[in-house]
């Protein structure tokens, strides 16, 4: 397993960190407790989850996957192993998060509470990295859009500034119920807003951006890269395998039996147009290098000096088997001529 640092902390995770947000639907307790067994054998130190997990979201299953992690905390008695990170969701109008039954904030209330309930579901005292799910403020979903929104920048009542969610989260790290402090879903003002409010008051500073990045979405290289570099604020990236798109398992229509795809119709995102021709122009590229193409996609975001981790996920021990053998996969400056060629015929089908 290979190592970076996280942000500006002492912290060494691995580059391959586990996702864990099928864990509650389209995995048990037992199947997700057999994935962290292998991968903490295999050199994983770092774990995703969130308050919001499983996916997809609903009030029967949230914090199922946080619940999951927690019994295998007690049961191993490991947690000094692991590097965790979760994470609190943002603006939303979902109404099950909270014991007032309100729309989901980032307020110094919904913190205090957020934060609490996690640890209780995880049965640990800390979190490594907590994240900010996605925004407080209004702002186009994806992060990185292609096109302008206006509507998105409508600026919505009771919006809670950087400024006080920072003072809030300032709190918990002093509590030391939180180490350090990451976003995820954010944009480049946003990030940077972050970076500098915190550095002008003395709060919590940022340390990681947890964003989409994969061979059909690269809108991250475009802004962000340099800050997550220059600032130290590292990719966290997630959906690397473009929700499993890029093994080519979902080509011609295809719905396998199990897949998220077929079990909850959310892969709009990987279906736009020149989606298909762009997943089809990769898999060449990796069957003509003789690599798997799941291993490739992967191995092509480890291998970026931006990112400090790729979320892997699975719901088989042979897709985790396989997603973080990609940590020896290297990916020659022949490949790579090859995908940036297929990148600009293609773009991004979908940010």
């Amino acid at each position: 397993m290979q190592y970076r640092r996280l942000g500006r902390t002492d912290l060494q995770v691995s580059v391959i960190c586990l996702g864990t947000m099928t864990w509650g639907q389209q995995n048990t307790e037992a199947e997700g407790h057999e994935q962290m067994d292998y991968a903490l054998a295999q050199g994983v130190n770092f774990f995703d989850t969130a308050e919001m997990y499983s996916i997809p979201p609903q009030p029967e299953t949230q914090g199922s996957t946080e619940r999951i992690i927690g019994s295998w905390f007690k049961a191993r008695k490991n947690r000094d192993k692991v590097i965790l990170a979760s994470k609190i969701v943002g603006r939303s109008a979902n109404d099950w998060f909270r014991d007032d039954r309100r729309p989901t904030r980032i307020n110094r209330k919904q913190i205090f509470e957020a934060v609490d309930k996690s640890l209780k579901r995880l049965q640990t005292d800390y979190i490594d990295l907590y994240q900010l799910h996605f925004p407080e403020r209004a702002m186009p979903w994806g992060s990185n859009p292609t096109r302008f929104n206006k509507a998105a920048f409508e600026t919505p009542d009771g919006e809670t500034s950087i400024a006080e969610q920072l003072d809030a989260f300032g709190e918990i790290v002093k509590a030391g119920k939180i180490r350090h402090l990451g976003l995820s879903n954010e944009s480049a003002w946003g990030t940077m807003s972050f970076v500098r409010d915190s550095e002008a008051r003395g709060g919590p500073r940022v340390q990681s951006i947890q964003n989409a990045y994969n061979l059909l979405n690269r809108t991250f290289e475009t802004g962000l890269a340099e800050i997550a570099m220059r600032e130290q604020v590292g990719l966290m990236a997630y959906s690397p395998l473009a929700q499993g798109y890029l093994t080519g398992k979902y080509l011609d229509g295809a719905k396998p039996a199990g897949a998220r795809s077929t079990l909850f119709n959310r892969g709009q995102r990987y279906e736009a147009a020149g989606a298909e021709d762009a997943v089809k122009r990769y898999i060449a590229v990796a069957r003509e290098a003789g690599l798997d193409p799941a291993q490739l996609a992967l191995a092509f975001v480890n291998s970026r000096p931006f990112v400090t981790a790729n979320i892997i996920g699975a719901t088989t021990m042979e897709q985790l088997r396989t997603d973080i053998g990609s940590i020896d996969v290297a990916v020659s400056p022949e490949v790579e001529a090859k995908i940036d060629a297929i990148h600009q015929l293609v773009g991004n089908p979908c940010p």
